[in-house]
C-alpha cells in the first residue's frame, strides 16, 4: 500500500536492477495472510529466480482451522535444458512461439519420470494421523497446470494470501501466479504416494510440455521395509480437461459474506487475447515465422503493450515528465465483434502502445476480462499487482451485461490477485481502487506479456499524505 516502488516489473515501477548493483524492497504487509511468493520481473528471468513469501498469522492469532502438524512449501516450476534467456530472445528474432520447456518441477526437482538423476527427487514426508499443510505455488512461467496426491484428499482452505470456506477435492489447478493452501491427513496406510503436476493446456493445435514432474508424500514410518517397491501413481486430468478445471474455480468461496463494490463508478470491459502481425516490409522471412508468415503478438482492447526501455512509468507518472506513456487506454474494444466467434481476420493486427487507464483515487471498478478466438482462444491467468480483487462470476461464451449480472455473487465471492479468464469465456472481477501507483495488469503467460498482453492501471493519488503513494526511495535504480 502506497509503496509501488516496491513492486518490481521493469519499466512500470522501477528500472531492472544492474548487474552486481541491489536495492530493498520495502513495504508493509496489509491484510494478507497465507502464501504468496516472489520473483524476478525481467525478461524471462522469473523462469529460475523465484521462491515462496509466506505470511503467518500474527503473534496470539491463529489460522481459521485445526493448527497443522507441518507445514511443506511446493513450488512447480518449469525447466528449460538451455537459458531461458536466449529461447524468448530467439521466439522475438523469428516471430514464432518459443521453444517449450523440457521439464517441469517441484522444488527444483523434475522427479522419477525423465531421463535423469532421480536421486534428488523432492520428499514432502508426513506421518499418519498427522494433518499437514502445503502451500502449492504455481511458478512455472507459461503453463497452468494440475496438481494431485495419489490417495490423498487435498482440502482447500486458502489461494493467493486470502483464506477460503474449506472444500475438498482430488485435483488442484493453479495458473502461473496462482497460490493454493491445502490440508492433507495421513491417513492412509504407512507407504510412498507420487505427488505429480502437469499441464492444463487449453489453447487448440498450440505446442506445450506435456510431461509429468513428481515428488514422493512419504509416511515416516515408511524409512525401512519398502524393498524397492515404486510410489503410487495418481490419475491426472487430461490436458484439455476443462470441466475439472471449472468446476474447481466455480468451489471457491470467502468464508464469510464480504464488502463488495457494488455501486461502480468505472465500468471496464477488456477484451484479452492474441494476435498476428503482417510481415514489416523491412523484415527477411526469417524473422516472420508466425502463421503463414506473420509474427505472433497480443493485447488487451486492440492495444498491444510496449514498455518503456529508458524510465519507468511510474517514475514519469510521479516527475511528470512526458512523452513516456499516454493514458487513452480504451475502456472498451474500439469495435464490438463476436469475441469467442469466427474473427475477421481484419481484426487480428492490434495496434502497438504504451497506454495507461487513469482510475481516480477510492472509485469502485468492475472489470469484465473477455477471451478472444483470435488465432486461439485460451484460458489466460490475468494478474493484477497493487491489488487484491473479488472475482464476482465467471462463464463461458461472449459477455452479456443483461443476461450474466444475475449469475454474479456480492456475497461471499474470492478474494484473489490473479484470475483464470476461461478458455472461450469471460470473468468478472471488483476492487476499490485505494493504492495509489502504477499497477501492471497482464496475463502471466510470460510469453503473452512479451507479446503484449498487458496495461497499466494508474491510479492517482487521492487527499493527503495516507491516500498518497511514497516518495521514491533513495536505493531506486539508476535507469
Amino acid at each position: 500500500m502506497r509503496t509501488g516502488w516496491a513492486d518490481g516489473p521493469e519499466f512500470v515501477t522501477q528500472c531492472p536492477i544492474r548487474p552486481k548493483e541491489s536495492y530493498t524492497y520495502k513495504f508493509s504487509v496489509v491484510g494478507q495472510e497465507g502464501t504468496l511468493w516472489w520473483h524476478a520481473h525481467s525478461s524471462w528471468l522469473r523462469a529460475t529466480v523465484y521462491g515462496a513469501l509466506i505470511i503467518r498469522p500474527r503473534e496470539g492469532h491463529s489460522y481459521p482451522f485445526p493448527k497443522p502438524n507441518r507445514e511443506t512449501p511446493i513450488l512447480l516450476g518449469e525447466w528449460w535444458d538451455t537459458n531461458p534467456i536466449d529461447v524468448i530472445r530467439e521466439a522475438t528474432r523469428t516471430g514464432a512461439a518459443p521453444n517449450v520447456s523440457d521439464a517441469y518441477t517441484i522444488n527444483g526437482q523434475p522427479g522419477d519420470l525423465y531421463k535423469c538423476s532421480s536421486k534428488g527427487t523432492t520428499i514432502i514426508p508426513i506421518d499418519s494421523g498427522e494433518t499437514n499443510l502445503l502451500r502449492v505455488i504455481n511458478s512455472a512461467l507459461n503453463q497452468p497446470l494440475f496438481f494431485t496426491i495419489a490417495n490423498h484428499k487435498l482440502t482447500v482452505v486458502g489461494a493467493d494470501a486470502s483464506y477460503l470456506k474449506p472444500f475438498t477435492t482430488t485435483v488442484l489447478v493453479l495458473g502461473p501466479g496462482q497460490t493454493t493452501d491445502v490440508l492433507i491427513s495421513g491417513d492412509n496406510p504407512p507407504s510412498l504416494y507420487y505427488i505429480a503436476s502437469r499441464a492444463y493446456q487449453s489453447a487448440q493445435n498450440a505446442a506445450f510440455d506435456n510431461t509429468t514432474t513428481t515428488a514422493i508424500l512419504q509416511y515416516k514410518s515408511t524409512h525401512h521395509g519398502l524393498n524397492g517397491r515404486k510410489p503410487l501413481m495418481p490419475l491426472l486430468p487430461a490436458y484439455n480437461d476443462t470441466n475439472t478445471v471449472t468446476a474447481f474455480s466455480r468451489s471457491f468461496r470467502s468464508p464469510r459474506k464480504v464488502e463488495v463494490p457494488t455501486e461502480i463508478d468505472e465500468n471496464l470491459f477488456f477484451t484479452v487475447g492474441l494476435g498476428l502481425n503482417k510481415c514489416p516490409p523491412n523484415f527477411r522471412a526469417r524473422r516472420c515465422q508466425g502463421p503463414n508468415g506473420t509474427r505472433f503478438t497480443a493485447s488487451i482492447n486492440n492495444v498491444s503493450f510496449v514498455l518503456p526501455n529508458n524510465i519507468s512509468i511510474l517514475q514519469a507518472h510521479h516527475y511528470g515528465i512526458p512523452g513516456v506513456f499516454t493514458t487513452d487506454f480504451p475502456a472498451k474494444p474500439p469495435l464490438k465483434f463476436d469475441y469467442t466467434g469466427n474473427v475477421s481476420r481484419s481484426l487480428w493486427q492490434p495496434i502497438p502502445g504504451t497506454k495507461a487507464y487513469k482510475l481516480k483515487f477510492g472509485s469502485r471498478v468492475q472489470i469484465v476480462l473477455q477471451d478472444t478466438s483470435i488465432v486461439t482462444s485460451e484460458n489466460h491467468p490475468i494478474h493484477l499487482h497493487g491489488y487484491d480483487f473479488y472475482i464476482v462470476a465467471e462463464g463461458f461464451g461472449n459477455f452479456n451485461a443483461k443476461k450474466d449480472s444475475s449469475k454474479f455473487n456480492l456475497v461471499d465471492p474470492p478474494l484473489r490477485n490473479t484470475v483464470a479468464v476461461p478458455v472461450n469465456g469471460w470473468a468478472v472481477i471488483r476492487f476499490v481502487a485505494d493504492n495509489p501507483g502504477a499497477w501492471l495488469l497482464h496475463c502471466h503467460l510470460d510469453v503473452h506479456i512479451k507479446w503484449g498482453l498487458a496495461t497499466v492501471l494508474l491510479v492517482e493519488n487521492g487527499v493527503g499524505k495516507f491516500q498518497s503513494i511514497e516518495p521514491p526511495p533513495k536505493d531506486l535504480p539508476l535507469c
